[in-house]
């Protein structure tokens, strides 16, 4: 970070009081920065502060994070956008790169490894792969997370998809696998 210059930064959360700690602890950092709880604040902000960095919620008020990528980017050319969520998948993943987003990271997240992700280089971006391959269990959790990807978020529609029960579908969701 340039110390010369004070960074704009904004929060995209519908969480207040994460978001407010958020914030806080960002602007102790040398941010200038900003919260938003809702879709239409973000743009709103963003355009107002046009900010160098976004840190954007997977999951705005039940619907979708990433359908805010381009709203967000065509307010504020240029910015770098980290996508923080508590439900991180290898397909949200990509989709949030291919709407624009520069990271993407998991919930919970310190303060220190967001700030990092937003000013890691792109070529920096690139990770080591994996010497073991995924566990059953994360590879069942990739695939409910592209079909609930598909499906909008709808758990119902999901677990249709997927010929389980809702509340199965429920009870694998609140439980991430470890790796």
């Amino acid at each position: 970070m340039n110390r010369d210059h004070t960074p704009c930064l904004l929060v995209v959360d519908d969480d207040p009081a994460f978001n407010r700690v958020l914030v806080r602890a960002l602007a102790q950092r040398g941010f200038d920065a900003y919260g938003a709880t809702d879709s239409e604040g973000a743009v709103e902000l963003a355009h107002d502060h046009a900010p160098e960095f976004i840190v954007l919620d997977l999951n705005i008020g039940g619907a979708s994070g990433l359908k805010l990528i381009r709203p967000l980017l065509a307010a504020s050319p240029g910015a770098r956008i980290l996508v923080l969520t508590g439900y991180a998948s290898i397909a949200t993943a990509v989709d949030a790169v291919k709407l624009g987003a520069v990271q993407y990271l998991a919930k919970p997240a310190a303060v220190d490894a967001i700030i990092q992700a937003l000013e890691v280089g792109e070529d920096a971006a690139e990770s080591a792969v994996p010497d073991l391959p995924m566990s059953v269990d994360r590879l069942e959790w990739e695939h409910i997370q592209r079909v609930l990807a598909a499906h909008d978020g709808n758990i119902s529609a999901t677990a249709r998809a997927l010929q389980m029960h809702r509340r199965t579908l429920q009870r694998k969701l609140a439980r991430p696998p470890a790796s």
